[in-house]
């Protein structure tokens, strides 16, 4: 049996959940990760649905171990896309390293030091991802910080006139740059949204699991509402990522070594501010497999989401 391989006595009745905000998030206390069964596995599946972020602190992992992890948790995915030229090869298929950190000029992994802008992970897929993982391997003194915006809220909060509208809308999700602008491999520069490669989504996503609404946006640059003149797709777009962003949706976390933070893309978009270029931080990330985003009208008889009506 492996340091992570789920074992078959039940620990789950020694996990709590305490909520990290009003609008979203909760810290997880279940000691060490080796100790994790079944039955808390599935504790933390529920959990992930009902607060759409999810915190472990002092987490000590190997690489297999935190791949044991997820594996455990759900379906891993290698996020074919995320490499950038002049990009060292990765260890492990499952696992991306996010950081700044270069060895013999070349870096180890993606996004570097500067602000990764708010997005959803992989949302330029057919089919985008549906958790995330970031574990804290080493971090700076200061920056870095990650935040995260209830989409669920964002949508509940629209005019009802505008949320009526978006229901019937696509927006297109540019898979030609990265959350902190940088060309992926193999792909040209663009500057035309119309014309820019990526696959067309709704803006109002019904979560295959929980079954409530949310606003599905993507990243900003390079977005496009199918079928609109490009000035009122630019308007409407601008309006709904004013929107979406405010202070009141959000929550921000400041990182300590160990921590593993898990969070939902179909429901939450998040944001990294930047860091001293000088100060090294490593992280290791996993993303978990999800389905093609869709909108089922019917959703809205559901009413909001538990988190979002807090």
């Amino acid at each position: 049996m492996t340091a992570l391989e789920v074992k078959s006595q039940p620990t789950s009745s020694n996990m709590t959940f305490i909520p990290l905000s009003t609008v979203l998030g909760a810290e997880v206390r279940c000691g060490s990760f080796a100790a994790l069964d079944t039955e808390a596995f599935d504790a933390i599946r529920k959990g992930l649905l009902d607060h759409a972020a999810l915190l472990f602190r002092g987490q000590e992992l190997s690489d297999s171990e935190l791949i044991a992890f997820g594996s455990a948790l759900g379906k891993l995915d290698n996020a074919p896309f995320a490499y950038t030229d002049n990009q060292k090869e990765r260890k492990h298929e499952e696992m991306l390293i996010v950081s700044n950190v270069k060895e013999g000029g070349i870096p180890i992994g993606v996004l570097g030091d500067a602000e990764v802008v708010w997005h959803s992970d992989n949302s330029y897929r057919e089919t985008p991802l549906s958790y995330s993982l970031l574990y804290a391997v080493e971090l700076p003194e200061s920056g870095g910080e990650t935040g995260f915006a209830n989409m669920y809220s964002a949508y509940d909060s629209l005019p009802q006139d505008l949320a009526v509208r978006l229901q019937s809308l696509l927006i297109k999700h540019d898979l030609t740059y990265n959350s902190a602008g940088e060309l992926r491999r193999g792909f040209e520069p663009v500057s035309d949204p119309i014309t820019a490669p990526g696959p067309y989504h709704p803006i109002v996503r019904t979560h295959p699991e929980t079954g409530y609404n949310a606003l599905y946006l993507g990243r900003r640059p390079n977005g496009y509402v199918c079928g609109l003149p490009l000035a009122e797709s630019e308007s409407l777009l601008g309006t709904l990522w004013a929107h979406a962003t405010q202070e009141q949706f959000t929550w921000h976390h400041t990182w300590q070594r160990g921590d593993v933070l898990i969070w939902d893309n179909r429901c939450l978009m998040h944001h990294r501010n930047p860091f001293d270029p000088s100060a090294r931080r490593v992280m290791h990330r996993l993303q978990f497999a999800g389905d093609r985003p869709y909108h089922d009208p019917r959703a809205a008889d559901k009413g909001k989401h538990p988190r979002a009506a807090r």
